[in-house]
């Protein structure tokens, strides 16, 4: 009997040790625990941005159509729309900080700012100090003039007495190349810190021409009688987002949601929102 109770004890011991293994695991094999789903906000938390949960655009908004203030003291145009529909895609909110062009590109270089999107030209000299995404626009730099100007095309330019462009723009950098380089000298180009101071020095007389992008031109053109643009183009160029220098993660996740944005209609419905079929 002795014997028969040890083993029974024994089997007891045996039985309550595998049940208060059972209980621990529940009685199935253990579970790994499910990740949870992405829904933008984990992008977000793993990029580095200036401000946390928010996107800063530095920009200069006196660019129209791209980028332009409105009576409230808003913002508005093809450029802040995209980069607000970017920001959504990354889980950020975006927010505008306007200041002029050159410093626009400064501050993203400076870390001031995460993007930078003013019509802003990818050029081998920005290349150095920024990065670049996808091209998302094609730019061409047109000439304004007067109505009944001397200067009938881009080739006259080289008799202009003087030449107005916006400060830090492709068009001022091409207009004060020395003529060797194609360009005109220092001493015949103005720099303005807006295309609107610029276009306002040509209809009181001050400059000749004014060399800039073809969508403000046209606004200005618009606004100003007796204005016109040259029917030859001045050059073509490439317009895309900077981003600071070696900020892979964020630009690999920029030209994603561009790209997630043209694939699925959003990126041609803000473009036709603002410049029309001709």
């Amino acid at each position: 009997m002795k014997k028969f109770t040890k083993i029974l004890a024994l089997a007891l011991a045996v039985c309550l040790c595998m049940g208060l293994l059972a209980g621990c695991t529940g009685g199935k094999d253990p579970v790994e625990p499910t990740a949870p789903a992405s829904n933008g906000g984990d992008d977000a938390a793993a990029l580095k941005t200036v401000e946390t949960g928010k996107l800063h655009m530095s920009t200069n908004a006196a660019f129209p159509p791209y980028e332009m203030t409105t009576d409230d003291g808003g913002f508005e145009g093809i450029d802040v729309e995209v980069a607000t529909a970017i920001a959504k895609k990354l889980g950020l909110e975006l927010v505008v900080d306007d200041m002029g062009f050159d410093a626009a590109l400064t501050a993203v270089q400076t870390g001031k700012s995460d993007i930078a999107m003013a019509g802003i030209t990818v050029t081998d000299e920005r290349k150095e100090v920024m990065d670049f995404s996808d091209s998302y626009a094609t730019g061409i730099q047109v000439v304004i003039v007067k109505e009944g100007s001397p200067i009938e095309t881009v080739d006259d330019l080289a008799n202009a007495q003087m030449i107005g462009c916006q400060k830090a723009t492709t068009g001022y950098i091409y207009c004060s190349d020395t003529p060797e380089n194609g360009g005109y000298g220092e001493d015949h180009v103005t720099a303005y810190e807006t295309g609107a101071l610029a276009v306002m020095a040509l209809v009181n007389g001050q400059i000749d021409a004014v060399v800039i992008d073809n969508e403000p031109a046209k606004s200005y053109v618009a606004a100003n009688e007796g204005l016109k643009i040259l029917d030859t183009e001045f050059a073509v160029e490439d317009y895309a987002i900077a981003v600071g220098k070696g900020n892979t993660q964020l630009l690999d996740a920029v030209n994603k949601a561009m790209a997630e944005l043209k694939a699925d209609g959003t990126f041609q419905d803000i473009v036709d929102k603002y410049i029309k079929a001709e």
